[in-house]
């Protein structure tokens, strides 16, 4: 054989030998692979923002330009009793995304759920009038807003909203305030930081009825002048949904109303689905079939996996105009909330990396559709 073709099928042969950790290292950071489209985040926990999780933290610092908390801004933390709020922790938050030069997000100003009781009742137990909860409600938004002005860049305004056919909620703040609680609560926000972009944030909004409701309400608040910047799709999807269809036809939905899209907290359950309400009442150990993957995810479900994470990303990639931010709901398998939601104590591998930090496949799959490689 001769020495050029000899080098050739020596070469080939090396290639062919590199494993999955080699390919791994040599895959672009995602916030390199996608700088020139959108910024590529996270949702932090309290170890994570205080830099005690050395698993997570490499990962934070070479993957990702934005950060989200995942429960830390949220009321029960900052505000857990009518007169005392707590900032230490979100101190924190803010900070860690000020030294390593993170574009910071603010995670949820009005939700239905982690909200303490008092907020809603007086000192007797019983539910307060609508301009009572409209006081605490401006007082909390330009406290936690107002400290943070000018460092925050954007503010999940108000979450989940809306029911699956995409009527109002009816949570203690629709049915002490009213609908126009979403409109007040937006209004509170800009005049806290009138240089902050605000969202509205929803999951399922990819399915038709809920998102039609969502654009009705986004309607709106923009004919009523309220400064909304975005919507927040969270994301939470399965191996078979969204279709790319439904995430295309979505996206471009929204933005025929002039307002940016955002993927907000993105991870894909790979666990059989269980219904929210029946979540509490099932033991892992008497149904052990919802809890399929607890030695580990088999390769063929993996490969699904990061084949859905790159279709999702090809739609993301072709409305680059209006996305500016791709969020994952957390930064390992480890770290996810569909460990034990809606049912506790399951094995989950929602994310981009594994349970000890290592790339998985879909990481690969998803930088790939930056680099325009099928």
């Amino acid at each position: 054989m001769k020495k050029p073709l000899l080098l050739l099928c020596l070469v080939l042969a090396a290639l062919t030998m590199v494993g999955p950790a080699q390919r791994a290292q040599s895959t672009p950071p995602l916030k390199e692979a996608f700088k020139s489209a959108f910024l590529i985040g996270a949702a932090l926990n309290r170890r994570q923002f205080s830099e005690q999780d050395s698993r997570a933290l490499p990962i934070i610092k070479a993957q990702f330009n934005t950060i989200s908390p995942e429960n830390q801004l949220k009321w029960q933390y900052v505000h857990p009793r009518p007169d005392t709020y707590d900032f230490e922790g979100s101190d924190r938050y803010v900070a860690f995304g000020e030294q390593y030069q993170m574009v910071i997000i603010g995670h949820t100003l009005v939700w239905h759920r982690q909200t303490p009781a008092w907020v809603f009742q007086d000192g007797k137990g019983n539910q307060v009038d609508r301009e009572t909860l409209l006081s605490r409600l401006h007082e909390h938004i330009l406290k936690v807003v107002g400290r943070y002005k000018g460092r925050i860049k954007g503010w999940d305004v108000v979450n989940e909203a809306l029911n699956a056919d995409g009527s109002m909620r009816q949570s203690p703040w629709y049915k002490i305030i009213g609908e126009d609680y979403v409109a007040k609560a937006f209004e509170f926000a800009h005049q806290a930081d009138p240089q902050a972009e605000l969202y509205y944030n929803d999951y399922s909004l990819e399915n038709e009825p809920k998102r039609n409701g969502a654009i009705k309400l986004i309607q709106k608040l923009k004919t009523r002048g309220i400064p909304i910047a975005a919507v927040g799709l969270q994301g939470h999807n399965k191996l078979d949904w969204p279709t790319m269809a439904q995430q295309d036809d979505t996206i471009g939905a929204f933005a025929k109303l002039g307002i940016k899209v955002n993927i907000t907290e993105l991870d894909i359950d790979v666990l059989p689905y269980v219904a929210e309400e029946m979540g509490p009442t099932i033991k892992i150990a008497d149904q052990p079939t919802l809890n399929p993957y607890a030695s580990g995810l088999p390769e063929s479900v993996s490969r699904l996996q990061a084949k859905q994470f790159a279709g999702l990303f090809q739609v993301y990639l072709k409305h680059r105009d209006v996305i500016d931010r791709v969020t994952f709901w957390g930064v390992t398998d480890g770290d996810t909330w569909l460990n034990n939601w809606p049912v506790r104590g399951r094995t989950n591998y929602p994310l981009l990396f594994d349970r000890d930090g290592k790339a998985k496949p879909a990481l690969e799959a998803v930088v790939k559709t930056a680099l325009g490689v099928q």
